[in-house]
């Protein structure tokens, strides 16, 4: 292995050794913002270091086709504590306000679907529901008046067709089941006297 090589896989560790820092301080914050539960926060060390060792090895193997040298070590370490050093309360705030800024576009999504979305369709259920109660009270008032309108044609229809009824009566013996029917609706007939 040439130095040039040597002194691009330092570098490229440094790097992975930055972006251990930054994905550790998006894991920490992330883990203490959403409130993770206890047995949460180990699948998630786990995961961390699944990805952190992807990093590592993906960057080893570009740089000097995955040869595991002490310098690397090296190169981690020099890595992680510049970001400790440098950069990690800039992330830290970066991290926070993108969070503050995903949970203000999720309030204003949730605002932005309740005024255009569920109050219209509640707006057009309650004016269903008044306009269909409008329709069925019409539609009642209908029924009663033309009833009312038609009781007394049925009277005159009634007292024209008795002469006839007595004759047939008279000729055609009635059957009981005819008769008790004959009864029920007359009953029922004179409910809308």
């Amino acid at each position: 292995m040439t130095l040039q090589i040597q002194f691009v896989t330092l570098g490229m560790m440094s790097a992975g050794g930055l972006a251990l820092g930054v994905l550790f301080d998006m894991y920490r914050v992330l883990a203490g913002q959403l409130k993770v539960p206890s047995w949460m926060k180990a699948v998630l060390d786990l995961l961390y270091w699944f990805i952190g060792t992807l990093i590592v090895f993906r960057l080893l193997y570009e740089s000097n086709w995955g040869e595991v040298r002490p310098f690397i070590f090296l190169g981690l370490g020099i890595g992680i504590v510049l970001y400790f050093l440098v950069f990690s309360r800039a992330v830290i705030w970066v991290i926070r306000l993108l969070i503050r800024i995903v949970l203000a576009a999720v309030r204003i999504g949730k605002q932005l679907i309740r005024v255009f979305i569920v109050k219209p369709a509640i707006g057009l259920y309650r004016f269903l529901i008044i306009f269909l109660g409008f329709l069925l009270a019409v539609a009642i008032f209908l029924y009663k008046t033309v009833i009312q309108l038609c009781y007394p044609v049925w009277k005159l229809l009634v007292w024209l067709v008795r002469p006839i009824g007595r004759w047939i009566r008279a000729r055609i013996p009635v059957p009981a089941w005819m008769k008790q029917m004959i009864t029920t609706v007359a009953a029922w007939l004179q409910k809308f006297r």
